[in-house]
């Protein structure tokens, strides 16, 4: 009775490497968990009646995709459909040639036009086939770059909000199945419908020939549909609740050959352990293959048995037919022809149909991913920016992550006048980074209000505000291309030669990095590709002020440049140097507001704001904060205090070495800054 009830889920056995490095089960819904009912509720009868919304829908994106193939496509099936209605009758003509009266000459002379139809039937069918495949190969690609592009473009355009909420990072990963499912529904599309078609045809030969056919070939085809439906039912829940158990079987191996876990795995011995866990979850892995497997074959058999006692009963209805007389021998060899071919055509159309619902299940999580996306879409059109501002102001902004009790900034307000250097400083949670988003006009406050110039910011039009504001983060992305375009796209519309760019280059000091790249500029910087180079953090960080660099100098419009944390990477030396660069790029039309852990670095900024628990505790200038002995100071001294001189204790038998003197100002750089190349 197990075969016939619904397809349920199997708790997956946990093996003991699963539950001592991952804490037990592993599991991550990927959007299958609300389709589940939906799908393993799915009969053969809820599948039929599903086919022509299936259908429409697929038809509607290959109808957008490419009209002429999916006009060729649906011309060239219909075609291979009355083409096999056409063959069965020349088969039925011939029979009936070979099994009349005459003698053997004549029977074979009456034989040869219907052999000659059949023959041309064939050679048009498969001409028809090569057209339908070509086609519908045309459609599918299309079909997919059309969707994968629609996935991208609202990925892309969506707030910074909705790119940092749960549940929207969840729908983006499910929806990227959707463009790979919408190519593969064109291919299950017309193998359904040419099945459809054949099916039809195949049945109205049939019930000429004898209407008791057409239900004892649903009979005979049935049972067959059930089983692969019930296979690929298993088989869909046994990845369902193992997805997670062979994602973590990957992860291991990727552990145990990539280069940021090479170190450790060869020191600390990491890579005998790893693979003995491995080891241990893929055999568990093994012991569910093996019982899918056996249901698997235990399914077959019964769906088999079932057709067979159909097609026994078929053969039997047809035997007491002929003998009752109600059915010649030329019309019986027909017959079984057509039950054969007809069966198969039933039985595909079953699994089509299947595999139709299957991806349709994706292809709607694509489009559920798009009106979301839609709706959390960053504005279009607003007012102008005005070319010409003296500040960019926060008046009382608060911002609140939907996730946190409490709001990441709490009414700050603050000044950035064009021309002026302005330090954020805070520990870390303080709110420094909510506020550069906030700033830039990636995230909306929920109240207060930004201000550039005499313009809110929340009116003004998007795309042109994030145009004039400039990014330095210490995570900035290190894209896999050359070093040229990896400046260049810090404005990537603004086309841009190596000479070009080469201002920039000087500026960051990036110079001798470029230097030592085997092509210069020209190099990729991508390690996964063959021949490309690889810079360590303190040279990315050079390239990453370049870029900042081609940016700014390629903007003449008032702007705003944000730079959090740019010198983490970088030796004090190369520290000293890149903090005095990134001052020098204010301008009379560019505010640089500069985010940093480094103390020594903001003591020269015209203004300093301190952040606490997203509140503005103090602001002022670096001598006004050290006379207040607030939080700054406090700060302040305990990182010059790293730099202080330490006690020494003289040998018993030897002089005292003096320790090298520090400078004596707590914010002095140490060692001295290098000469500045730029």
């Amino acid at each position: 009775m197990r075969f016939f009830g619904r397809v349920r889920m199997v708790q997956p056995q946990v093996s003991d490497a699963e539950r001592e490095l991952f804490g037990g089960p592993l599991r991550y819904d990927t959007g299958w968990s609300e389709h589940q009912h939906a799908w393993l509720d799915l009969t053969m009868l809820s599948a039929l009646r599903s086919m022509p919304r299936l259908v429409g829908t697929t038809l509607r994106m290959a109808w957008e995709a490419d009209r002429r193939a999916l006009l060729a496509v649906t011309v060239s099936e219909i075609g291979q459909g009355g083409a096999a209605a056409v063959g069965l009758l020349a088969v039925n003509a011939v029979m009936h040639a070979l099994l009349g009266s005459g003698t053997a000459g004549q029977r074979l002379h009456a034989v040869l036009p219907g052999l000659l139809a059949a023959a041309g039937i064939a050679v048009v069918n498969s001409a028809l086939a090569g057209w339908s495949t070509s086609r519908a190969g045309r459609l599918e690609p299309v079909v997919e770059r059309i969707a994968t592009t629609q996935y991208l473009a609202a990925a892309a355009s969506v707030e910074l909000e909705a790119i940092e909420d749960p549940d929207f990072r969840r729908l983006v990963d499910v929806a990227q199945y959707g463009p790979a499912s919408a190519r593969r529904m064109i291919s299950a599309c017309v193998a359904a419908l040419n099945g459809t078609i054949s099916l039809i045809a195949t049945a109205g030969v049939l019930t000429v020939l004898h209407p008791v056919l057409l239900p004892m070939l649903i009979l005979i085809a049935a049972p067959r549909g059930w089983g692969a439906m019930r296979v690929a039912q298993e088989r869909y829940v046994s990845v369902m609740s193992w997805i997670e158990h062979v994602r973590a079987s990957r992860l291991i191996g990727n552990l145990l050959t990539e280069r940021s876990a090479a170190q450790e795995v060869r020191v600390h011995g990491v890579g005998p352990f790893l693979l003995s866990r491995y080891e241990r979850m893929a055999e568990s892995a093994e012991a569910e293959q093996e019982r899918l497997a056996s249901s698997k074959a235990a399914t077959e058999w019964v769906a088999a048995a079932m057709s067979g006692l159909a097609m026994a009963a078929t053969y039997g209805t047809m035997f007491l037919l002929i003998m009752s007389g109600h059915m010649s021998l030329a019309v019986a060899g027909t017959a079984v022809i057509a039950v054969r071919s007809g069966s198969a055509s039933l039985g595909a159309l079953v699994m089509n149909v299947n595999q139709l619902h299957e991806e349709s299940l994706y292809v709607r999580d694509h489009s559920r991913f798009l009106d979301e996306a839609a709706r959390r879409a960053i504005p279009l059109g607003g007012d102008a920016v005005p070319t010409r501002v003296k500040q960019v102001a926060l008046d009382q902004v608060t911002y609140h992550y939907p996730d946190r009790d409490t709001p990441a900034l709490d009414g700050v307000s603050l000044t950035l006048p064009m021309g002026s250097v302005t330090a954020v400083v805070g520990e870390n949670g303080s709110g420094k980074s909510t506020l550069m988003k906030v700033l830039s006009g990636l995230l909306l406050p929920q109240s207060g209000t930004v201000l550039w110039g005499a313009a809110e910011m929340a009116a003004l039009d998007r795309s042109r505000l994030f145009e004039r504001v400039a990014l330095l983060t210490q995570d900035f992305q290190r894209w896999p291309v050359t070093a040229a375009l990896n400046i260049r796209i810090g404005r990537p519309v603004h086309e841009a030669g190596h000479e070009d760019l080469q201002p920039s280059v000087d500026y960051a000091g990036a110079g001798p990095v470029v230097d030592k790249l085997p092509d210069g500029l020209r190099s990729l910087l991508a390690r996964m590709f063959r021949g490309a180079s690889e810079l360590s953090g303190g040279e990315w960080q050079k390239i990453g002020l370049a870029r900042t660099h081609w940016r700014s100098s390629t903007s003449a419009a008032d702007g705003v440049l944000v730079v959090d944390e740019p010198t983490s990477a970088l030796d004090p030396e190369a520290e000293i140097a890149a903090f005095d660069r990134i001052r020098r790029l204010a301008a009379p039309n560019r505010a640089v507001v500069l985010v940093t852990h480094r103390m020594s670095g903001v003591r020269h900024a015209d203004r300093i704001y301190v952040l606490h628990r997203g509140r503005l505790a103090e602001q002022g200038s670096h001598d006004e904060l050290m006379a207040a002995r607030g939080r700054y100071a406090a700060m302040f001294d305990a990182q010059a205090a790293q730099y202080a001189p330490a006690p020494t204790v003289p040998h018993p038998t030897s002089p005292a070495v003096p320790h090298p003197a520090s400078p004596s100002d707590a914010g002095a750089a140490w060692p001295p800054p290098a000469t500045d190349p730029a």
